[in-house]
């Protein structure tokens, strides 16, 4: 019988879980997680917060009682004070307060990830809110629902932070969104494509201030100002969206790390100390448009590290087949989606990448349900591999993406996605279907 201890239970964690514990009866299983509850949907913090789903009860998944039923020893509310890697003990605080230590024969860490949280003056004021736990949303939910909380700055224009905009603005505040970069979304997306989600925004109302750091919060107990570098706003909540970066408190000085101080693991998960995998935010993939390990925080691929883990534990060889970083919004109906590189991202990494656009209506022109489409495909000059794409319209276009995440997986060359077969009915697509289009587009 071996002894399984998992340090972390949500999306990760709980994927490694399900997967020895549906699986592998001859292991048991001990879960320790410090938080009141598990499985929590971040995702869908903002439909909830921004009333567009009637309550938070359908955003988690799972619970605890789901995992003693399968026959786990779980521990919620449970601070786990540090790891003994050579003994293989681990030393933590139940919830009620008593010191424990428990060993095991393979030790699975899920920890997540953690806020970046900026050192500015101000920070400790009522009022400034991350949005990471259930509980996060539940305060800042409280809030906007408070007279006195009539403008709202949100820190940050990623995911978080534009899907909170929103939110706000649809619970009728002042919203204003503050971002060191040119446009929202730069991490995922080029310009022509995050351009057209800022005017959305614009036109809804949310001012965008871009190109601007802050360098304080002020207020008496509870913030009234955020103070940039070029001027200052009123605001009685903030939400900082900066980022997140990975929790690796309890294996920083023993694990070996990636530069951003994530867990280096390989492709089963597995750490550098044996009988030792990490999973989720915590940990390094390995990236297919990169072809090279990296690190993306988004919980899909977290669920994929755990059950690959979650089998490895069990004694059943499986590696992962690395990543593309594929992920989605939907803005005021707007729709973008995007997998592997986009332009910024490939200079980085050193790779002479040409692209291709084209844009055009989804259906035929006499069909009355029908809205523009716009593609990117990018693709490596030499090799003519396909390593990234980027779509957006109002209509749902979120299951072509998967496509060209699989294409980036095995490699496919802009002149295959030429040659596809697509199918053509006016119902769904037109005859020179737009990714046929783009693709042909190709010139370099």
């Amino acid at each position: 019988m071996s002894k399984v201890v998992l340090i972390g239970a949500n999306h990760a964690g709980i994927a490694a879980a399900n997967t020895i514990l549906d699986n592998y009866p001859d292991h048991t299983l001990t879960i320790l997680d410090r938080n009141t509850n598990l499985s929590y949907l971040g995702c869908g913090t903002a439909l909830w917060v921004g009333q567009q789903i009637d309550s938070s009860d359908q955003l988690f998944y799972t619970n605890k009682d789901a995992f003693i039923a399968k026959g786990a020893d779980v521990h919620m509310q449970t601070n786990v004070d540090h790891v003994d890697f050579a003994a293989k003990k681990v030393h933590y605080v139940d919830s009620e307060n008593r010191e424990t230590v428990i060993d095991y024969d393979q030790l699975i860490l899920a920890t997540g990830s953690l806020p970046i949280t900026p050192k500015l003056p101000g920070m400790d004021l009522g009022g400034v809110h991350f949005v990471k736990l259930f509980q996060d949303s539940q305060k800042v939910d409280a809030l906007l629902s408070q007279e006195h909380v009539k403008n709202v700055v949100v820190v940050g224009a990623g995911y978080i932070g534009v899907e909170m905009a929103e939110a706000a603005r649809r619970r009728g505040k002042n919203v204003r969104i503050v971002e060191s970069a040119s446009t929202c979304l730069s991490s995922y997306y080029d310009e022509w494509f995050s351009k057209d989600m800022d005017k959305v925004m614009s036109d809804k109302g949310i001012d965008l201030n871009y190109g601007e750091m802050v360098t304080a919060f002020e207020g008496d107990g509870n913030v009234s100002k955020v103070v940039t570098d070029k001027g200052s706003y009123d605001a009685e909540l903030v939400i900082m969206a900066i980022g997140f970066r990975p929790n690796n408190e309890l294996g920083k000085n023993d694990l070996e790390l990636f530069n951003n101080g994530a867990y280096l693991v390989d492709l089963q998960q597995r750490t550098s100390l044996p009988d030792v995998y990490a999973v989720g935010d915590c940990a390094t993939l390995y990236s297919n448009a990169l072809q090279e390990t990296t690190y993306i925080a988004l919980a899909t691929n977290a669920v994929r590290s755990g059950i690959v883990a979650g089998h490895n534990v069990g004694g059943t060889p499986l590696k992962s087949l690395g990543v593309q970083g594929s992920n989605g919004i939907s803005i005021y109906g707007y729709n973008m989606v995007s997998t592997g590189l986009n332009i910024e991202a490939a200079k980085k990494a050193g790779i002479d990448v040409v692209y291709t656009d084209f844009e055009d209506l989804q259906k035929p022109g006499f069909m009355s349900e029908n809205n523009k489409v716009k593609i990117r495909i990018l693709y490596e000059r030499a090799s003519r591999r396909v390593i990234g794409a980027q779509l957006a319209s109002y209509t749902d276009i979120s299951m072509t993406i998967h496509m060209f995440s699989l294409a980036i997986m095995k490699e496919v060359t802009i002149e295959e996605i030429q040659l596809l077969d697509i199918f053509f009915l006016p119902h769904f697509n037109q005859p020179y279907n737009y990714i046929t289009m783009a693709a042909l587009s190709a010139k370099e």
